[in-house]
C-alpha cells in the first residue's frame, strides 16, 4: 500500500487523534484499498451485511490499478467468482471502440474479440472498473485514512472492537479484515506474523531460505567485476553491491525480495512524457549497469510487456534492472515516515535507471536510441507526475495462522484442508541480495521461479489468525504462508478470490454469532461454489518417466543449473523424464533466450553429444541447437521437443563429433513454435 503524503501531515493528524468522533458502526470493517478489499466488500453487500472500506490510499485497486496490468494469472481456469468478474468487466471496456485511443483493437495481440475476459490492461482502466464496482454496490469508501498503529486498534477479550485512524476517526465493527499488502491491522491486533525467509527445514521445503545455486534468472549472464577498478578489490565495491555474503543455501534470514514500480510506458509520441531527471540523480549509482551493458548485455527491454494503446507494463528483467535489490529490508515493520523514505528512494532509483539509459554517454548507442523511443504515459497516474501510485510490495509481513501454506502443499505432496480458492502461478521470488562471489564477480541471490506442477487449493485456515489470538479478523492478502509458497499465492487474481471467500465466511460467522475460526466448512464450500468460486481442479500426476541421477551417467555431464543462461529461464520438474532436480523452460516467450552447456578441458577425441529434454504436446518442434568445438560451430540443427527422446527416454543424440578440449552445445528460442525446454547435455566418449 503506497501512498504519498507529507510527514507534517502525519504529525498534524496525530495531534488530533485524541479528538475522536463517535464510532461509525458496521458489520464488517475492511482496512486497505487493494483489489481484495473490493471483492470482499462486494461479497459482504451481496450477503446483506453493512460494510465500509477504510483505505490509506486515495486510489482503489492496489497494484491492479497501480501498474500491474500484465496479469500473473497462471492457470486461468482456476480463477472464478468476483475475481473473474473483474477481468470480464475489463474486457467489456475494451470491446468499446472509444477504448482504443492510440491503437486499433486488431493491432493488439492480447485483445481477442471472441473471449469474455481480458488479462492485460491499462492502469486507469482497472481503476475505472473498481470505481464502477464500488458505485454499483453502493460501498462506502473513506480514503486517506491511516491506521493509528500504536494506539488505534482496540481489542477486548480476543476480539477487535474498533480501529481508529491518525485523524481521529473510529470505525467499530463485528468483524474486521486486513486487506493491506503490509498487514498493519493484523500486526497492531497482536496476531503472529513472520518477516523474511524461513529455513528449508522449518516447513520441509527445498526452495526457501537463501538461494545461490538456484538463482539463475534475473542473473548476470557473464562475469562482471564487482570492483570500482575491474579486478582490484582494494578499489572498493561498485554502488548497490553488498559486502556481506548471502549465507548457506537453504538457511533462513530476515531479508525480503526486491520491490519495484510496475511502470506504464508508451511509444505513442502524442501521449508521451520524456523521462525526467530525478532530484538527486547520481549516475555513479548505475556504474554496474554501465559495465554490464558495455560487456554486451542486450536484455534491457525484455520485460516491456505490451499493454493496450502502445503502452507497457514494465517489470524487472536481468541482472541490473528495475528491482531495487537490498533496499527494502525494513519496509514491512517500518513507520509510515520510514516507509515513505524507502518509497521515494525506490522512485529515485527507478527514474534514475530510465534517465541513465536514455542519456548517459556510457550506454551503447543502439540501446540508448531504443530507450529514447519510450516515455511515461501522459494519461496514466495523472495526479502523481505520471508515476505509479503503488509500489510493488511483493512481500511484507505474513501471518502465522492455524495452517501455514508451504511448498509441499503447493506441490500436492501434503494435503491442504478447507479449500476456499486456488493458486497456480510459479513459486516466484525475486532477488534478495547482490553480492561478490569468490572470484570477484557480482552475483544476485534469491530468484526462484519453479512451477508447482498444477493448480493447488488455498486453505481457509491460512486466512484466519490462531483462535487464541483473535476471533474476528480475516487476512486475505498477508496470508499464513511460507516465503516460497507466498511467491505463488501473492498474485492479484488470487487476492481477489480470497477477498470474496473471507467475506463469505465473515457473513456466515455473523449469522451464527461465532468466531471466524468456527465457520462450518461444508456450508462455506456450498456458498462459494454457488457464487462461482473454483475450489478444486484435477491435478494429473506426472508421467511415470525416468528421473536420472547425473552422477550415474557416463561421460561429461553439464546439467541446466551449471549452464550459462541469457534471458529468463524458469525452473520446473512438473513432467517426469529429466536429469537431476528438474529442467528449465523459456515460459513460451519467443526470442532473446539462450542457454550454453559448456564442457571445458575435454580430452580431445570423438564424442556422442546428447541433449536431454522432457517432451510434451506444448513443446516446440523447431528448437535451434548447435554444437561447437572451440569457437567453431560444427553442427546446427533443430529439435522436435514434442517427440519423446529415444535414449533412456530422456536424451536425443545430435551425432558423433570430433571435439577439441573445449566443447559446447547452445540452445536458443528464436523463431520457435512452442515451449523450449533445456535440461542437460552429456558428452559421451566414443571408443
Amino acid at each position: 500500500m503506497i501512498r504519498y503524503f507529507a510527514s507534517c501531515a502525519i504529525a498534524c493528524a496525530m495531534l488530533v487523534s485524541s479528538l475522536q468522533a463517535a464510532p461509525q458502526q458496521y458489520d464488517i470493517v475492511i482496512y486497505g484499498g487493494t483489489s481484495a478489499a473490493i471483492t470482499a466488500a462486494v461479497q459482504a453487500k451481496k450477503m446483506g451485511k453493512s460494510v465500509v472500506i477504510v483505505s490509506p490510499d486515495t486510489h482503489l485497486g492496489g497494484l491492479s490499478s497501480g501498474g500491474l496490468g500484465w496479469t500473473d494469472s497462471g492457470n486461468k481456469s482456476a480463477i472464478g467468482g468476483l475475481s473473474l468478474d473483474f477481468y470480464q468487466r475489463v474486457k467489456k471496456h475494451y470491446d468499446q471502440p472509444e477504448a482504443w485511443r492510440q491503437q486499433k483493437a486488431e493491432q493488439y495481440s492480447r485483445y481477442r474479440a471472441n473471449e469474455d475476459s481480458m488479462w492485460v490492461f491499462e492502469p486507469h482502466v482497472a481503476e475505472k472498473v473498481f470505481e464502477e464496482i464500488v458505485d454499483e454496490y453502493k460501498i462506502p469508501v473513506v480514503r486517506d485514512q491511516w491506521l493509528d498503529r500504536k494506539n488505534g486498534v482496540k481489542v477486548v477479550d480476543g476480539k477487535i472492537v474498533s480501529i481508529t485512524t491518525l485523524d481521529g476517526n473510529t470505525y467499530a465493527g463485528k468483524i474486521f479484515m486486513d486487506t493491506t499488502y503490509e498487514g498493519d491491522l493484523m500486526a497492531a491486533a497482536g496476531v503472529s506474523f513472520h518477516v523474511g525467509r524461513e529455513a528449508n527445514d522449518v516447513y520441509g521445503e527445498s526452495l526457501n531460505g537463501v538461494q545461490t545455486a538456484r538463482a539463475h534468472s534475473h542473473q548476470f549472464d557473464f562475469p562482471v567485476s564487482a570492483y570500482v577498478v575491474e579486478g582490484d578489490p582494494s578499489s572498493g565495491l561498485l554502488p548497490r553491491i553488498s559486502a556481506e555474503q548471502p549465507g548457506p543455501d537453504g538457511s533462513g534470514d530476515d531479508k525480503i525480495q526486491a520491490y519495484c514500480f510496475r511502470m506504464c510506458l508508451t511509444t505513442a509520441k502524442e501521449n508521451q512524457v520524456k523521462f525526467p531527471k530525478p532530484e538527486g540523480y547520481d549516475p555513479k549509482q548505475y556504474a554496474l549497469l554501465a559495465r554490464y551493458l558495455q560487456g554486451g548485455w542486450k536484455g534491457v527491454f525484455n520485460k516491456f510487456d505490451p499493454a493496450p494503446n502502445f503502452k507497457t507494463d514494465t517489470n524487472n528483467h536481468g541482472g541490473f534492472s528495475t528491482d531495487n535489490i537490498g533496499m527494502n529490508y525494513d519496509y514491512p515493520e517500518a513507520t509510515y515516515e520510514r516507509r515513505q523514505e524507502i518509497i521515494k528512494e525506490h522512485e529515485q532509483y527507478q527514474k534514475g535507471w530510465l534517465y541513465f539509459i536514455a542519456n548517459d554517454p556510457s550506454v551503447p548507442k543502439d540501446i540508448q536510441d531504443r530507450m529514447n523511443k519510450w516515455g511515461l504515459a501522459k494519461d496514466e497516474f495523472v495526479d502523481n507526475g505520471n508515476w505509479p501510485h503503488q509500489i510493488y510490495v511483493r512481500e511484507a509481513r505474513r501471518m502465522v495462522g492455524p495452517v501455514v501454506m508451504c511448498e509441499p502443499m503447493l506441490r500436492a505432496v501434503q494435503p491442504t484442508p478447507k479449500s476456499v480458492g486456488m493458486g497456480s502461478y510459479n513459486m516466484d521470488s525475486h532477488n534478495v541480495q547482490r553480492y561478490v562471489n569468490d572470484k570477484g564477480f557480482v552475483r544476485n541471490e534469491g530468484d526462484i521461479q519453479v512451477n508447482p506442477g498444477g493448480a493447488y487449493p488455498i486453505s481457509y485456515d491460512s486466512l484466519t489468525p490462531k483462535k487464541s489470538e483473535c476471533t474476528n479478523l480475516l487476512v486475505p492478502v498477508c496470508v499464513s504462508s511460507s516465503h516460497i509458497a507466498y511467491g505463488s499465492i501473492r498474485m492479484e487474481p488470487v487476492f481477489m478470490i480470497l477477498g470474496q471467500s473471507v467475506a463469505t465466511a465473515a457473513s456466515m460467522a455473523l449469522d451464527h454469532q461465532i468466531p471466524v475460526q468456527d465457520v462450518d466448512y461444508a456450508e462455506l464450500k456450498e456458498r462459494l461454489l454457488k457464487d462461482g468460486q473454483v475450489l478444486e481442479m484435477e491435478r494429473k500426476p506426472a508421467p511415470a518417466r525416468n528421473v536420472i541421477d547425473a552422477a550415474k551417467l557416463k561421460g561429461v555431464v553439464i546439467d541446466d543449473h551449471e549452464a550459462t543462461k541469457s534471458g529468463t529461464w524458469l525452473e520446473s520438474h512438473s513432467l517426469g523424464g529429466y536429469v537431476g532436480k528438474g529442467y528449465v523452460h523459456d515460459d513460451n516467450k519467443q526470442g532473446g533466450k539462450k542457454i550454453e552447456f559448456h564442457a571445458k578441458d575435454l580430452k580431445p577425441g570423438k564424442y556422442d553429444v546428447r541433449v536431454a529434454y522432457s517432451s510434451n504436446a506444448n513443446r516446440a518442434t523447431n528448437v535451434p541447437v548447435a554444437v561447437y568445438s572451440g569457437s567453431e560451430a560444427i553442427y546446427q540443427g533443430k529439435l522436435n521437443q514434442k517427440k519423446q527422446p529415444k535414449v533412456d527416454g530422456v536424451f536425443v543424440s545430435l551425432g558423433q563429433f570430433d571435439l577439441a578440449d573445449d566443447g559446447k552445445v547452445v540452445i536458443t528460442n528464436e523463431g520457435v513454435d512452442g515451449y523450449v525446454v533445456a535440461d542437460a547435455v552429456v558428452f559421451v566418449p566414443v571408443k
